[in-house]
């Protein structure tokens, strides 16, 4: 009996550890993470119809026209800002710059002046 057993301790430690280090897989599940939040982003922007804010032209969104809670998105140059529209109304002096007409279908049209 004592001689199985020395043969197994000579196996034991000829044999490397095969399960190498527990925190290995930590460094896997922190790529799988990044790559969730990228997905969950990429889903929220299609979502809410927003995907072409990822691309490289000038893009400008409203949201909740016609109510207080309007805002603007304005994607110009790679930089992206947003208006909030307030029931304040702008005084000052200028020139008239064109016409705006509504559409029966709801579309707002300006027209330069000449």
């Amino acid at each position: 009996m004592s001689t199985t057993r020395l043969t197994i301790q000579r196996r034991a430690r000829t044999h490397a550890d095969r399960a190498g280090d527990p925190l290995e897989g930590l460094v896997n599940l922190f790529d799988l993470a990044i790559v969730l939040a990228v997905a969950f982003l990429l889903a929220a922007l299609s979502s809410f119809k927003l995907t072409s804010l990822l691309g490289s032209s000038d893009v400008t969104v409203v949201t909740n026209p016609g109510t207080p809670q309007q805002s603007i998105i304005i994607k110009h140059r790679g930089s992206i800002q947003e208006l909030h529209v307030t029931p304040q109304e702008a005084e000052g002096q200028g020139v008239p710059v064109g016409t705006v007409y509504r559409l029966v279908d709801g579309r707002i049209v300006y027209v330069p002046s000449s």
